[in-house]
């Protein structure tokens, strides 16, 4: 018998405020900018990157690049695509 797997996509599992919360909060916890990036990418892609390409007023194509493993968005587009999925950027002391 032969195991059959599948390629996991976290935006699959991504369905409620709450789980965006969560997931980009952990996402942020590493501050590697480019695992940020690339979670940001899985939210707007679970709650359909067409539809957050133009809530942001970008190309389908460039979020996708921007938001992909490799991606690197400018701050202009970050807020953007935050603002697209009703969030906004804040800073906080780390903790001790």
């Amino acid at each position: 018998m032969v195991l059959k797997t599948t390629p996991f996509d976290p935006a699959e599992y991504i369905e409620t405020a709450e789980d965006i919360l969560f997931y980009l909060e952990a996402a942020m916890e590493g501050n590697d900018p480019k695992h940020i990036a690339s979670a940001l990418g899985d939210v707007a892609r679970s709650k359909g990157m067409s539809e957050i390409a133009r809530k942001a007023g970008l190309g389908r194509q460039a979020l996708y690049t921007a938001l992909s493993d490799n991606g690197n968005p400018t701050l202009e587009t970050l807020t953007a695509v935050l603002d697209a999925l009703g969030l906004q950027l804040t800073v906080q002391r780390k903790a001790a």
